[in-house]
């Protein structure tokens, strides 16, 4: 995911035509490393998104929308404090690093016009956002503070002075040219793409190994002339940004030749950035938030599937032994006449046997024979009724290890708001405490629905878990509507708000019943759709859980682009 020196530099200059001057109007704060920044410029309110996510971090206009904390962390409200109402007056990248300033001006609490830094540091795992106080270069707060026995070289903390990362001594690749760019290449020491990375700032592998491409293996000259065409299409701002999907996928906003997978192009790079990033981004959040809920179904998952086994055991033993004591009163019955009061065991011949070999039963010599006989069958019918309520709880525990699976596949394609009502459900079932009563109003509310239009228009509704699931399909859509499942695979409830759908309605509907169930990678997933009227939900069934007749079949492979079309409309 090559967020370079290139990337930000088309980034910072995006801003630039968009936000400047504007005045910020809004601060939230989505998650630890996560900002969100409303803008007014232009007569238009724009939404920046800072990160500094260990393995995310980027910064560009969203168009997404970002939960906003009802208790917002210590740091936002910092930043609320010093930067609502600020006028943005520049933003700038320094060099051709992944650090950009912020500039804004503000008036401090007794009126004084004040100049404040913020300042966004990409760089991975180390990356960082700080306020910093323009004139003296005090830092006033961080996203992130380091200490000095984290790292010797600078400290991130309130009140320390602001220093620049420590230098690579790499060249700018803007301000050379193309002779002195082939003196910093060794054509004899071979790597030829990672001697550029490490001799030049800003560029990554990503676009090392497109200079290499471009060269074709060729003269000296042929990398110069290269790396001017790459030059040039920077200064001149020559973008095309689009992502690139092959084995994995990658992004950039310089044009990639000679690739041979799917290219998906858009017209800035917020855009791209947004699309690239937006799902892996959300997941992480979402993962985040449902940590404990993936810790507590697991265990509830493990813990069925190992009652599951030990009951299958229990049974298969339980069914061996219940026809062992049944035979062994049988024939003790039909051989009573050769018992007498006292025996402790007696051998007859065994005719279940087809080599009619002899069997020794053990007798009470304390019993009658017909005693000995009837504790034979009572230990039968005893393990017979056992096995029944075995296979009974054995049935109500797959039903159990199912809905398990069912909710974490729920969580897989979770959304931040979604995540709270699968745990409100877990609070339902036992498996959370109860919160307070304060929070009871809002669970009551009729749950968000994912919202799609099918390409001839027509309207098709997701539930993402089973709140939303039950809610569209046991109380809003019609008996006539149709509804798709996929067959025999955890996923989501989908729903075509019409009676008598075309073909391909149906088959984008089930695209979605796909894409949103635990078979979301797969290939030709057989997905089930009935009318309304034929689904119902069973008596005291786990919630989600529903049956249904009269379905037909079709198989799909979902896509994400598909998805995000429909989305889209």
């Amino acid at each position: 995911m090559p967020f370079d020196g290139i990337v930000t530099k088309a980034v910072t200059e995006e801003l630039q035509a968009n936000l400047l001057p504007g005045r910020i109007t809004k601060i939230y704060q989505p998650t630890d490393t996560e900002l969100v920044f409303t803008i007014r410029s232009k007569g238009k309110n724009h939404s920046l998104l800072l990160s500094v996510h260990p393995v995310y971090a980027r910064f560009h206009l969203t168009k997404e929308r970002y939960p906003n904390p009802q208790e917002p962390p210590m740091f936002c409200m910092f930043l609320r404090k010093y930067l609502s109402g600020a006028m943005l007056t520049s933003v700038a990248q320094y060099g051709m690093e992944r650090i950009v300033c912020f500039d804004v001006e503000t008036k401090n609490e007794i009126g004084d016009v004040t100049h404040l830094r913020l300042i966004v540091e990409l760089m991975g795992k180390h990356s960082n956002l700080m306020l910093v106080e323009k004139e003296k270069g005090h830092i006033l707060d961080s996203i992130k503070h380091i200490g000095i026995l984290k790292n010797r070289y600078r400290t991130v903390l309130p009140g320390s002075e602001y220093k620049l990362p420590p230098a690579q001594n790499k060249q700018n690749p803007l301000e050379i040219n193309g002779d002195v760019f082939l003196q910093q290449l060794d054509f004899n020491a071979g790597k030829l793409d990672k001697q550029i990375v490490n001799r030049l700032t800003g560029i990554s592998p990503f676009i090392a190994r497109e200079l290499v491409r471009r060269a074709n293996l060729g003269s000296p000259q042929d990398y110069k002339m290269a790396f001017e065409e790459i030059q040039q299409d920077i200064i001149n701002q020559q973008y095309l940004p689009a992502i690139y999907q092959d084995k994995k996928e990658d992004y950039h906003v310089l044009q990639i030749s000679s690739f041979n997978g799917e290219i998906h192009t858009f017209t800035s790079p917020s855009d791209m950035l947004d699309a690239f990033y937006s799902g892996k981004a959300q997941r992480d959040r979402v993962k985040q938030q449902a940590k404990d809920l993936y810790r507590i179904i697991h265990n509830e998952l493990n813990k069925n599937e190992r009652k599951l086994k030990k009951h299958h055991q229990q049974t298969v033993s339980h069914a061996q032994d219940a026809g062992k004591y049944q035979r062994l009163g049988e024939l003790l019955t039909a051989n009573m006449h050769l018992v007498k009061k006292g025996d402790s065991e007696i051998t007859v011949i065994n005719y279940y046997d087809p080599e009619q070999a002899e069997v020794v039963i053990p007798l009470d010599p304390h019993k009658t024979p017909s005693e000995n006989a009837q504790h034979y069958f009572k230990k039968y019918q005893k393990l017979k009724n056992s096995k029944v309520a075995m296979q009974k709880e054995m049935e109500k525990t797959k039903e159990d290890i199912t809905y398990f699976e069912q909710l974490l596949q729920q969580i897989d394609v979770a959304g931040d708001e979604d995540i709270e009502e699968i745990r409100d459900e877990l609070r339902d079932e036992g498996f959370l405490k109860k919160q307070p009563r304060r929070n009871h109003k809002n669970k009551q509310g009729k749950p968000k629905l994912e919202k799609y239009v099918s390409t001839d228009g027509t309207p098709i509704l997701v539930g993402k878990n089973n709140r939303q699931n039950e809610y569209l399909t046991m109380k809003l859509a019609h008996h006539n509507e149709v509804w798709l499942h996929t067959k025999d695979i955890p996923g989501s409830h989908v729903v075509i708000r019409a009676t008598e759908p075309s073909e391909k309605t149906i088959l984008e509907a089930a695209q979605l019943a796909a894409y949103f169930s635990k078979s979301q990678q797969s290939a030709s997933v057989p997905v089930d759709y009935t009318k309304i009227r034929y689904v119902k939900k069973p008596n005291g069934a786990k919630p989600g859980f529903v049956t249904y007749t009269n379905q037909k079949t079709v198989f799909v492979t979902p896509t994400k682009e598909m998805v995000q079309k429909l989305k889209q409309k």
